[in-house]
């Protein structure tokens, strides 16, 4: 993380006596005490030319709103509100908005409280106001017609960090005086680097300063009459040069013609999840699955834990996780507490020094919202349990049950789910892919994601990935009187969870070698060694010295993990022709080719989530789906490149290793 002392602090405000909220840090108003909502119409919705805009827009067609300043969210819910009064149904709207200092829940529900004509719109976003964390965070309101991209901290780092095309630009940080940070030539520069030809802009400041710095930066700004107090403001149009990507194998394929209609083979967790997020996009989606039912492998165990395992250093995947985090602490929002997940927190257990010291780095740069250090009085209060030792607590996380997250995905309208139908073969028709089971044409479509798990590796185009398998095995516990004392998750080598059904879930084993899926006396063994060291108390309270292993019940299934521990989501190339565009990388590997890369068009890839699936996999959906629908990423653009199957094909070529 980045200049966490005070970047990642929560907006402290203070109330006049009207009510109306001031920023403390920046001694500044959040929006015109006299007529806030005229001006938010006016300044951005009328000056940014969107009810024309928006009216114009066909079905399928979307508009990107750029933002600097989230603030109370006032701009975002009028932009929402207009949208749904102007434009088309089959249209979407995106909205990009950065926020170094988030409010608080209780005070935005203070603050959008003034303005009950947005209550429609306010409500969502306070229902989903939750895990926002610092980078990327993605909101999708309204069945997925509007999605919200908030990026929290320093403006420039995370526009910088935004692959992007924006429509309309809203500049609303706090007045220039109060807060030049928000008002540089640097950030101007990256406004311009994700504006295209037809993009707007407007703000409430007139300053020339201001003026002249983003017509340097390639807009054409002008000085129009203001609205009440405000004499003047600034609206203009971009008029530079729109910048091209500069690596082609990580560019965005071409935009698939045709019928919106998708394949998606494999029902787990990143099947179902990308499968939701393309019908949220208007689109029609054929879910194949060999088994009987939805998340039946590694997806289907009882109870997965929310474990955000992370680094103190800002890596992409600890960006990637606290992103996954968040977006998949939203969607829980929607399932019944206490059957099918449950906000207990997850408390991770400083097991020995090693352990103490890196938690103890990670609690000094993270939010204490996000995880905090307990010492062993205050870890056993929370556990409900004598512990070994205190530990990080994340108080946002919990538990889940995976197959009540999949048929929260998979249950709509749009997604035609196909059980015992096995795809063991892909074959190019034209425009379409078709799936086939030997003799069997199980389905096809213009567009195919791959999200069966290490059983991608069986088609030609996805063989080369190196994804490996690795069995895991849980054991289940029945629940006692002493053991429903457990309050929370307790991590350490091992994870136990509060009764679910009173029952605990207690695991996992990690087996490279074995392609048994029967449950084993062995494991069960190891993970009753596990639950000894997480808590000696709770293992005695769950008779786990007087049970037989092999009297246990459980289940296994296979983890699927990439080398580098990141997913594996993005679109597929021809490998051969990869390596042939762009051989001359082998010889210098700061050469960027112009050759575009030989994308086999219309086929994707979700997999390799490991065992961080329940973080990972349903924002890689909506990864997916940014790539197909041409959206701003939900996460950073080199997050995204980290995870992008190419990374393998790119490595080999600079090592000379084809």
């Amino acid at each position: 993380m980045s200049d966490t002392s005070d970047t990642h602090q929560q907006a402290s405000l203070d109330w006049d006596k009207q009510g109306q909220p001031l920023s403390s840090q920046f001694a500044d108003v959040y929006f015109s005490n006299e007529n806030g909502l005229e001006e938010t119409r006016y300044v951005f919705l009328a000056n940014n030319q969107l009810p024309e805009r928006f009216a114009a827009l066909s079905a399928g067609e979307q508009l990107v709103i750029g933002e600097t300043g989230f603030g109370t969210g006032l701009n975002f819910l009028c932009a929402w509100q207009l949208f749904e009064q102007q434009a088309a149904p089959g249209t979407r709207l995106h909205f990009v908005s950065v926020e170094k200092y988030p409010l608080s829940r209780a005070d935005l529900q203070r603050a959008l409280a003034l303005w009950p004509q947005l209550a429609p719109q306010a409500e969502p976003l306070l229902a989903q106001y939750v895990a926002l964390h610092p980078g990327f965070q993605r909101l999708v309101f309204a069945g997925g017609r509007i999605i919200l991209t908030l990026l929290i901290g320093d403006a420039l780092e995370l526009f910088g960090q935004l692959d992007a095309k924006v429509d309309a630009w809203f500049l609303d940080g706090f007045a220039p005086a109060k807060n030049p940070d928000m008002w540089t030539p640097e950030l101007f520069a990256e406004l311009a680097r994700l504006s295209k030809a037809s993009t707007t802009l407007g703000t409430f400041t007139s300053t020339g300063y201001v003026r002249r710095r983003l017509n340097e930066a390639g807009f054409k700004m002008k000085r129009v009459p203001g609205l009440g107090k405000k004499w003047e403001v600034l609206k203009g149009g971009f008029i530079g040069t729109p910048e091209t990507a500069d690596k082609p194998w990580f560019a965005r394929p071409p935009q698939p013609a045709g019928a919106r209609h998708a394949l998606v083979i494999g029902a787990g967790l990143a099947g179902c999840a990308t499968a939701s997020s393309l019908v949220q996009r208007g689109w029609r989606v054929t879910l194949l699955e060999r088994h009987a039912a939805i998340a039946q492998e590694a997806s289907g165990n009882p109870q997965g834990v929310l474990y955000l395992k992370l680094s103190a250093h800002g890596t992409t995947l600890s960006r990637l996780i606290v992103s996954g985090f968040g977006h998949t602490r939203r969607l829980l929002e929607q399932l019944h507490r206490g059957t099918d997940w449950d906000n207990c927190g997850v408390l991770q257990l400083a097991f020995d020094a090693k352990e103490a010291q890196r938690q103890a780095q990670l609690a000094a740069v993270f939010p204490a919202d996000l995880l905090c250090a307990l010492d062993k009085t205050a870890a056993e209060e929370q556990a409900g349990i004598t512990l070994p030792a205190g530990g990080l607590f994340y108080p946002q996380a919990g538990w889940v049950h995976p197959p009540a997250l999949c048929a929260l995905l998979s249950q709509q309208p749009a997604i035609q789910l196909q059980l015992h139908q096995e795809a063991l073969e892909l074959r190019r028709e034209g425009d379409s892919w078709q799936a086939w089971n030997g003799e069997q044409l199980l389905a096809s479509a213009a567009v195919v994601v791959l999200a069966s798990a290490a059983e991608i590796k069986r088609f030609p185009a996805a063989a080369q990935l190196p994804l490996k398998r690795i069995r895991g095995q849980i054991s289940r516990l029945p629940a006692t009187a002493a053991s429903r004392a457990l309050s929370t998750v307790l991590c350490a080598e091992g994870y136990i969870a509060p009764a679910r059904l009173d029952e605990h879930t207690l695991g996992a084993s990690f087996d490279f070698n074995s392609d048994d899926l029967t449950p084993n006396s062995a494991d069960h063994a190891g993970n009753l060694q596990l639950l000894e060291e997480i808590s000696p108390e709770l293992a005695c309270a769950l008779n786990a010295t007087t049970l037989a292993p092999e009297q246990l019940q459980g289940r296994a299934a296979f983890r699927c993990t990439s080398p580098d521990y990141l997913p594996i989501v993005g679109p597929l190339a021809d490998a051969t022709a990869f390596a042939e565009a762009y051989a001359v990388l082998g010889k210098d590997a700061r050469q960027v080719p112009d050759a575009p890369c030989p994308w086999l068009d219309g086929l994707y890839i979700n997999s390799g989530h490991g065992s961080r699936g329940l973080i990972t996999a349903p924002l890689s959906g909506e990864l997916i789906a940014a790539w197909l629908n041409d959206e701003p990423l939900p996460v950073a653009r080199d997050v995204a490149q980290a995870c992008h199957p190419n990374r393998f094909a790119l490595r080999a070529l600079i090592r000379n290793k084809t």
